[in-house]
């Protein structure tokens, strides 16, 4: 593997976790502020069917299964390294689960704690072949999507990205971009399919009572059809960064997800310093969090544009990495580099 392999995939990565948290806050900012739920026919009745056809259960599978690809990648690289992966993945496992630990007093149903337990789970998932990594990860997500429960799909969706790192997804698909493109065609195919089933049970009168069966039918359905529409996401995403003018017009998503940790943890003192100061809490809409997303989106991607340009890592990235190695590693970057 060449050094442009290298960092083709990185990049890759990068892109796609910046992606991934974009749509993470718009479903996350919804309970931490308590957003009201919408009135009929208005036009936060239609941003409420929007995030559920097109969002819902849609990013989070993306950065579940960039954990599980960047969880092989962190072995690996330690491995060939001449270190213990295992030892190292364990104690990055550990930091996480405090991190973790820490955050969900602010934002409950975070998903770091669950990050890091299901870690633990998928570690002997790295020495099982790559073909068996494949099938049972995709037998069981099939399986779990069925019956609509979303915290399951962890471990599946973690162990098909540990599979993309044994078949060296990312690696390849800079050579291979016409297999990417025809992928995407089948996942979007797949994916108006689904959400044209879904979108029949979109509702579009709200009460202030109990969820309707059939709004619980279209939520169902949004989570069954999940892993499909995310995977279009991805095979979309991963077809348009073979344009160099694509990837410069996104190179600051490339920091963003470079930063995943620290931006994600943010994401939620944001939203909370915003719904204190400005008093917020119960009170905002549902299109009205859109804009407070976008004003977010504005002060993270610049932060982590200029910090990258000053600094090698993130702050929370730079701290998971010294009590991972229990060694201090340089923040700031050589005036060469």
């Amino acid at each position: 593997m060449n050094s442009n392999e290298i960092n083709a995939r990185i990049d890759a990565l990068d892109y796609l976790r910046g992606f991934a948290l974009m749509g993470i806050i718009l479903v996350n900012i919804i309970p931490l502020l308590s957003v009201k739920l919408p009135l009929s026919g208005t036009s936060d009745a239609t941003y409420w069917r929007f995030l559920n056809l097109f969002v819902e259960g849609r990013f989070y599978t993306i950065f579940t299964f960039l954990f599980g690809a960047g969880f092989y990648i962190f072995i690996s690289r330690a491995m060939a390294k001449g270190k213990n992966g295992y030892v190292l993945f364990l104690r990055r496992i550990v930091v996480l689960f405090l991190l973790g630990s820490i955050h969900v007093q602010f934002h409950p149903g975070e998903a770091l704690t669950i990050y890091a337990v299901c870690g633990l789970i998928i570690l002997p998932f790295y020495r099982v072949n790559k073909v068996v990594n494949l099938v049972f990860g995709l037998g069981m997500l099939l399986v779990i999507s069925l019956f609509a429960e979303k915290i399951f799909m962890v471990v599946p969706l973690m162990t098909l990205g540990i599979a993309a790192g044994q078949f060296q997804l990312f690696e390849r698909m800079t050579n291979q971009w016409k297999v990417t493109a025809l992928f995407t065609g089948v996942m979007f195919v797949c994916s108006v399919a689904g959400l044209i089933y879904q979108y029949q049970y979109a509702p579009f009168a709200f009460g202030s009572g109990d969820v309707s069966h059939e709004t619980q039918r279209f939520l169902r359905i949004g989570i069954m059809i999940g892993p499909i529409v995310s995977a279009f996401y991805v095979g979309l995403l991963l077809v348009l960064l073979n344009f160099p003018f694509i990837r410069r017009i996104l190179s600051p998503l490339k920091s963003y997800g470079r930063m995943a940790l620290t931006n994600y943890v943010s994401q939620t003192a944001l939203i909370l310093l915003a719904g204190k100061v400005f008093d917020l809490f119960d009170q905002l809409a549902y299109i009205q969090s859109l804009y407070l997303c976008v004003a977010i989106y504005v002060i993270q991607l610049i932060f982590s544009t200029v910090w990258l340009r000053f600094f090698r890592f993130g702050p929370l990235e730079w701290g998971w990495r010294m009590l991972t190695y229990v060694e201090i590693p340089p923040m700031r970057k050589q005036p060469s580099s």
